[in-house]
């Protein structure tokens, strides 16, 4: 079992790893680690490559958390297990091999993880993270609060607690993620959803 254990967590980690994003954007003739943000991620492919390939990658990158999950629990392994597979995912897509250890922030596969792991810190993810950009149109601010509250919902549902410190172990590594965006936001110049850059 230690074996099989190990083994979804590297291809958790691998499947994390998968560059939508960047393969996407490739297929427009467009290296999207060199344009925009230089993220590779559903925002920034929203900015310079329009919403049809965002909503592609933004799924793709969701779905990854969530096959993590949903093969640690094929393999029949336990819930510490599962969530370790879907941490491992969201590491494979921030720091990813086929991009010399880039990618994006996390975001989409963290949600995905969460869902898969508490459905209804997910749902409070969600809820918080598309109000937050439907009422500022800054997506940074949204991902950050509604990671926040998925985290806040964990421990306001009363989840068991090692399951409340991975949601915000993944909330806080968002947070990380995101502080040039912070800083930008402190600063005023922060774009706003539906912005475009060339």
């Amino acid at each position: 079992m230690t074996f099989i254990a190990v083994l979804a967590v590297l291809i958790s980690y691998v499947v994390g790893a998968i560059p939508a994003a960047a393969w996407v954007a490739r297929t427009r003739g467009v290296d999207i680690l060199k344009v925009g943000s230089g993220n590779s991620g559903s925002t920034n492919v929203l900015r310079t490559l329009g919403k049809g390939p965002a909503i592609v990658v933004a799924i793709f990158d969701i779905l990854k958390g969530a096959l993590a999950i949903w093969l640690a629990r094929a393999l029949g392994l336990d819930a510490p297990m599962q969530a370790a597979c879907g941490v491992a995912a969201v590491i494979g897509h921030n720091f990813s091999p086929f991009l010399k250890f880039r990618g994006g922030k996390g975001v989409a596969t963290t949600f995905g993880t969460i869902c898969a792991l508490l459905p209804v810190a997910g749902l409070g993810f969600f809820l918080m993270g598309i109000t937050t950009v439907w009422l500022t149109r800054f997506v940074s601010a949204g991902s950050i609060l509604g990671a926040l509250t998925g985290a806040f919902t964990a421990y306001l549902l009363g989840a068991p607690l090692w399951l409340s410190l991975v949601v915000s172990a993944l909330a806080a590594l968002i947070v990380w993620q995101h502080r040039e965006n912070i800083r930008k936001l402190h600063a005023g110049n922060e774009r706003r959803f539906g912005e475009k850059v060339s």
